[in-house]
């Protein structure tokens, strides 16, 4: 099943749910760069990647936001006081998710420091600073802990649903 319905996600949504979190979970290890400076396998491995992994993750926000919006109609709902706060929940996570690559960027940008994705130089380094530019920046890590606390909360009441309410609401996104 492709598309979404009323009893569970389709494929597309699935897909775009797991990878995404996979790969937030590799940009939440960039916090263990802190750690001896990044000598340390995080540090040296995955951390080289952020930069990729971000813009990777920016573009599958963006497809998975317009494909939330094509099936609107038909994905699995909530009633009540529950689906507000299931709705202003996804929406604060999709903030960050939006918001996360784009300090990042300004982060890059601004500090003059150019950038490059998978190898492949996107802007040039100019070593000039744009102050505004990097102000907006230094939003990236306070927006990152905001994020991983909405991401905790968010796999925290999947948990919930599954072991405590035993509502069936986690098996929509597993198949």
């Amino acid at each position: 099943m492709v598309s979404d319905s009323t009893q569970r996600y389709g494929n597309v949504t699935r897909f775009l749910h797991w990878a995404m979190a996979l790969l937030i979970v590799l940009q939440f290890l960039k916090l263990g760069d802190r750690i001896d400076d990044g000598e340390h396998w995080v540090g040296q491995t995955i951390v080289p990647w952020h930069i990729s992994i971000g813009l990777l993750l920016l573009t599958l926000v963006v497809l998975r936001l317009l494909w939330a919006l094509a099936q609107r109609r038909q994905r699995p709902g909530h009633v009540g006081f529950q689906a507000f706060l299931v709705k202003a929940g996804h929406f604060l996570l999709y903030v960050c998710m939006f918001l996360m690559p784009l300090t990042g960027l300004a982060a890059m940008l601004g500090g003059g420091y150019g950038l490059s994705a998978f190898g492949i130089t996107l802007v040039a380094e100019t070593g000039v600073e744009t102050p505004w530019l990097a102000d907006i920046g230094e939003l990236h890590e306070i927006i990152a802990f905001a994020f991983l606390a909405l991401a905790v909360g968010h796999i925290v009441m999947a948990l919930y649903h599954h072991f405590v309410r035993r509502d069936g609401l986690l098996l929509r996104m597993m198949g």
